[in-house]
C-alpha cells in the first residue's frame, strides 16, 4: 500500500470516528435539553471523558492524527481528516464547549430530578 493510500484510509477513518463523537456530544446536549436522560446519555458522558483521556495521553493529539503524520508533510490542520481547515483547527474548542454544556444541563437536570 502507497502512502497516499495509507494517508486516505486513515483520513476516512478517522472522519467516520469524528462524526460518531460529534453525534455523542450532540446527543448529550439533546438528552439534557429535552431532559430526555437516560443510560446512553451517560454511556456517552463516559465515551467523551474517554476520548478526552486518549487526547491527554497523548499531549493532545488523536493518535490517528500521529500515524497519518508519518504519510504527510502536510502543515494544514485537516491533513489528517476530511474536515475543512478552520474547522479541524478549533475542532476541541468548539466541541468541548458543546460537550461542556450539555453536561452541565444534563446534571442540573438530574440534581433536579433527584430533589
Amino acid at each position: 500500500m502507497t502512502k497516499t493510500a495509507k494517508l486516505l484510509l486513515i483520513k476516512i477513518i478517522h472522519t467516520i470516528i469524528w462524526l460518531f463523537f460529534v453525534a455523542v456530544i450532540f446527543y448529550i446536549l439533546y438528552s439534557g435539553v429535552f431532559n430526555k436522560i437516560t443510560a446512553y446519555t451517560w454511556i456517552g458522558i463516559g465515551l467523551i471523558i474517554l476520548e478526552g483521556m486518549v487526547l491527554l495521553a497523548f499531549k493532545m493529539f488523536c493518535p490517528l492524527t500521529l500515524m497519518a503524520r508519518k504519510y504527510s508533510d502536510s502543515e494544514k490542520e485537516n491533513f489528517d481528516i476530511f474536515l475543512p481547515n478552520w474547522l479541524a483547527k478549533n475542532n476541541k474548542l468548539i466541541f468541548t464547549t458543546i460537550f461542556t454544556i450539555g453536561l452541565i444541563v444534563v446534571i442540573v437536570r438530574t440534581i433536579y430530578s433527584l430533589v
